[in-house]
């Protein structure tokens, strides 16, 4: 029962992550927490592999929706995020030697979501006047940024990948939805790969899979079909509904944990 309910909330999460760049973690993280059936780190696990597939699946699709993808910016983008998911996924490791029960690792991992959220749902608000950098360095380190937030965080992206890309390199928030997701492909590739060989994977119920991966595929071509067919304006409000939906669901699971 549990797999079909995951598979619902990824089809969905994973639809609306894909429109709007933000990858579907930043659903199904708090989602799951609300459920409370699976470990912090389970739960992380399943939103990284989720996120992973749909970030293939919305790449291929938006390439085919006609999207021109600037290789060379999304590498330098997606260098950090690779380097990023590894540190992240470390730093939660950590975390959570220190904290086996869990219940500090998800409050920090609220406490974090809530702040990039409030940032990004600012930042939709124009409140800041966009910059043109063009500088490789600080690409590399936005992807960085971004790639260890979304291991660190379990969430695989999240709306801080768009508003940063957006206010750094003023790029248009379609454009910013794609190299978010591409980022998001190396950032939570590294993580997925990094548990694979170093952790026990028998910590996971991996039959939960069955369910998680399906839903993503579904949810990222739903994702980029319907991306295909809005502005940028409605992608735009999309994307501040969902900050404020999960801004909500994060502040009552840290009152819950809490």
């Amino acid at each position: 029962m549990i797999g079909w309910i995951y598979f619902l909330i990824i089809v969905c999460a994973n639809t609306i992550g894909a429109i709007s760049g933000m990858g579907g973690g930043v659903l199904i993280k708090p989602l799951f927490d609300l459920i409370d059936v699976h470990s912090v780190a389970a739960i992380s696990f399943y939103s990284s592999v989720a996120v992973l597939t749909m970030s293939v699946v919305s790449t291929y699709k938006q390439t085919k929706n006609g999207i021109k993808i600037n290789w060379s910016f999304a590498l330098q983008i997606s260098v950090g995020a690779m380097v990023g998911g590894l540190l992240g996924n470390n730093v939660f490791e950590k975390i959570l030697a220190l904290f086996p029960t869990g219940r500090e690792v998800q409050l920090i991992q609220i406490s974090l979501t809530v702040v990039t959220l409030l940032f990004s749902f600012l930042y939709s608000k124009k409140i800041w006047q966009n910059f043109t950098f063009d500088s490789y360095f600080l690409k590399i380190i936005s992807g960085l940024l971004l790639g260890f937030l979304a291991s660190l965080l379990g969430i695989g992206g999240g709306p801080i990948n768009v508003a940063l890309l957006m206010l750094l390199f003023n790029i248009p928030i379609k454009e910013a939805t794609v190299y978010s997701i591409i980022s998001i492909f190396f950032s939570q590739l590294s993580k997925v790969t990094t548990i694979f060989f170093t952790v026990d994977l028998n910590r996971y119920d991996l039959t939960i899979l069955y369910y998680v991966i399906p839903a993503a595929i579904i949810g990222g071509f739903l994702g980029s079909f319907i991306s295909g067919k809005v502005t940028d304006k409605r992608v735009n409000q999309i994307y501040q509904v969902v900050i404020i939906l999960v801004l909500i669901i994060n502040m009552y699971n840290g009152w819950s944990v809490y």
